[in-house]
């Protein structure tokens, strides 16, 4: 099991924008083959940041995940909306 945290701080005028191509990514990335749980949370604190929490069956799923046509469009679609770079924090079940 490989658990990512994709945690992103978009700017204020990217939320919606970046709402959108999210929860569409997620929901293409949720059919996909070795995706247990792939959502996407918001802060209720700061409207600008956002969590995608990715449960892989096994890391190779992930390295699948990134060559999707869905991922590739929502990279493209959210990069000029983020205020800083996403960081990704990988984790294990323990």
């Amino acid at each position: 099991m490989l658990i990512v945290h994709c945690n992103v701080h978009t700017t204020p005028d990217g939320v919606g924008a970046f709402k959108a191509a999210s929860l569409a990514n997620a929901e293409a990335s949720r059919l996909e083959p070795g995706v247990e749980v792939f959502e996407l949370i918001q802060s209720d604190e700061d409207p600008t940041v956002f969590c995608l929490v990715e449960h892989y069956t096994d890391p190779a799923d992930l390295e699948f995940h990134k060559t999707q046509k869905h991922y590739l469009v929502w990279r493209e679609a959210v990069a000029d909306l983020m205020a800083e770079p996403r960081r990704t924090v990988k984790y294990h079940r323990v």
